[in-house]
């Protein structure tokens, strides 16, 4: 009901637009008398046209770079200056037209230094025209300059691209649908100014002011022939600007030779940075000891920051970035040699895939080819992103990071938005990557498993410090404070103090383990792995077949999670362990259960954050 109700409304409206329309059509088809014939008409129509496509071409040549700026500034002069460009759009045309009189009449400075033939005249009519009209074109580009994702002018950026590059290759063809309403609205309204051009140049007299001339001098009858010429006019620049050219093929593609690209090797790590954006501020210092590094922490950390950072976007003041030997701390983004894949999908919208891939300002066709077969992107070359799956627009992203041969991949979480297969396969495809061609990366994410399978070290990142840097191995086995062990989704992960004979849990409970020859009462942490604490039901326990000690427990929760079943069971002391297993035959939750802890299972080492 309510569906129909809203076509109805609509439909009221288009009735009442078409109406009037329809009438004058109708009307004109049955004068025998249009206007045609009076002289004047096609001499004023000319000064319309003539006079809105250079209004247009001064509200586009000043108005667009206008806008750019309106859009991708925040401050209060900017928001000054975009009330100052709407406000002639609140005034009466011809309120317009008496208020710019007194910039540029016969008796004004301006007037006086061109003796007087800024008004009356077709560059009087050209002035009136552009102040009624331009806002129009600057606010309809400025609020599509506003919604343009920021990460792709930084992805042009680290492509090689300078601001006027990104500005005119990126952000103009991004906004083109709005740009193009804007000019469609900015040239009718001037066509068809009144108001502000009888103030300031009624004489030579355009196609309205002839129009009302006609009117006050001889009626209706005379004023159709302007009246149809308006119309046919107004249509045939909506229909223009409604235009789409053809789509863009690129089939010699197949015909270039794969080109195999010269990639930087062991371009390892070294940065000092302190970066402050808004409230938050990130300070890390560290030097990689391996080429693939992960970055690992919880939303907020400061992860998208310090690779922004690395990539050059917030300028050389926030500190020292080294790549390999290559200080490029004072170096613009462009001129770093980064490969950056932003987080989400950011490709270029309006480039096809091969397009998107030859972006890079020294990109080579050889070897977007060798990319384009490498990651198995060959039949995509004349779709656009939005035609790709997921999958596919992630792989684009990748090769057309590689086509500008980085001395290191910078990865912003690439993969957070796949489905889990999707996510899988890319992430065996970026470790072959990393493996074939020995590029540095850094690849940040927040899941533990990703960092793990994709980097000999990570570094542990929240609230903006470094919390603990370690290889992988390393740092899963030994996490420096409960919080990196929660990061790192360390199971089994408890405190404890160590004894003469191993730990000694708060609640009581004592465990044969190797602490390494800390002293005792020594705060410690420790873990076992769940596939390694052993469960059994409380019957007469069977013979141990490793050294360890057995506790009884309640089961609490019991988990089947596809592969293995999980059984969640707690000590005396409130200590929870996580246990996993083949299948949990015979086990019921609420009963009581042996529990057996192996001395060579469980790692201890020192609790710093106790100390």
């Amino acid at each position: 009901m309510a569906r129909h109700a809203l076509r109805w409304l609509g439909a009221l409206l288009v009735v009442y637009l078409l109406a009037p329309l329809v009438l004058f059509a109708v009307r004109f088809a049955r004068a025998p008398e249009r206007g045609f014939h009076v002289a004047g008409l096609f001499p004023s129509l000319l000064i319309s046209l003539l006079s809105a496509t250079v209004t247009l071409a001064i509200t586009c040549v000043t108005g667009i770079p206008l806008a750019y700026v309106l859009g991708r500034s925040r401050g209060a002069f900017a928001r000054a200056v975009e009330v100052a460009v709407t406000l002639p759009l609140a005034l009466p045309p011809v309120m317009g037209g008496i208020v710019v009189v007194y910039l540029v009449g016969p008796y004004s400075f301006l007037g006086r230094q061109f003796h007087g033939q800024l008004t009356n005249s077709v560059v009087g009519i050209i002035i009136a025209m552009t102040f009624s009209s331009a806002p129009f074109l600057i606010l309809s580009a400025r609020a599509a300059f506003a919604s343009i994702d920021p990460a792709l002018l930084e992805v042009a950026a680290t492509l090689g691209h300078s601001e006027f590059s990104r500005f005119t290759r990126v952000a103009l063809p991004s906004a083109g649908p709005e740009i193009r309403a804007g000019m469609t609205m900015t040239w009718l309204r001037a066509f068809g100014e009144y108001g502000a051009v009888t103030i300031l140049a009624y004489n030579p007299a355009s196609l309205p002011i002839y129009t009302v001339n006609e009117f006050m001098a001889r009626g209706l009858a005379p004023t159709l022939a302007p009246t149809m010429l308006a119309l046919g006019v107004a249509a045939a620049v909506v229909l223009a600007s409604r235009a789409r050219g053809p789509h863009r093929r690129h089939g010699n593609v197949a015909t270039i030779t794969p080109e195999q690209p010269s990639l930087t090797r062991s371009a390892r790590l070294d940065v000092d940075v302190a970066v402050r954006r808004g409230e938050f501020e990130l300070r890390l210092r560290h030097a990689a000891h391996h080429d693939n590094l992960a970055v690992l922490g919880p939303s907020g950390a400061g992860k998208s920051v310090l690779v922004r950072a690395l990539a050059g976007l917030y300028g050389s003041a926030v500190g020292t970035v080294t790549f390999g030997e290559d200080d490029v701390s004072a170096r613009r983004p462009e001129r770093r040699r980064v490969g950056y894949v932003a987080q989400g999908f950011t490709l270029f919208t309006h480039l096809t895939v091969w397009r998107n891939l030859m972006f890079p300002t020294n990109a080579r066709a050889g070897v977007a080819r060798y990319w384009l077969t490498h990651l198995r992107l060959e039949g995509l070359e004349d779709r656009y992103p939005s035609e790709l799956s997921g999958g596919q627009r992630q792989r684009v992203a990748l090769a057309q990071a590689l086509c500008s041969s980085p001395e290191i991949l910078l990865l912003d979480e690439p993969f957070s938005a796949l489905d889990m297969p999707i996510r899988r396969d890319l992430q065996r495809e970026l470790r072959q990557l990393q493996r074939e061609t020995g590029l540095a990366t850094l690849i940040v994410t927040h899941d533990p498993e990703e960092a793990a399978y994709l980097a000999q070290e990570i570094l542990v990142i929240d609230d903006g410090r470094l919390l603990q840097a370690d290889l992988t191995r390393h740092l899963f086995a030994r996490p420096a404070s409960r919080d990196v062990a929660r990061l790192l989704g360390v199971a089994n992960l408890h405190q404890g103090r160590v004894t003469g004979d191993g730990v000694v849990t708060p609640g009581g409970t004592r465990l044969d383990a190797d602490v390494g020859g800390l002293d005792a009462g020594t705060p410690v942490l420790w873990s076992i792995r769940p596939e390694r604490v052993t469960v059994r039901r409380a019957v007469p326990p069977a013979p141990l077949d490793r050294a360890g000690v057995v506790v009884t427990a309640t089961l609490e929760d019991l988990a089947d999670v596809g592969v293995a079943v999980d059984l969640y069971v707690r000590l005396d002391g409130d200590l929870e362990l996580r246990a996993r297993r083949d299948n949990a035959k015979g086990f019921v939750v609420g009963e009581s259960c042996d529990v057996t802890l192996a001395r060579e299972d469980i790692e201890v080492w020192s609790d710093r954050g106790a100390l």
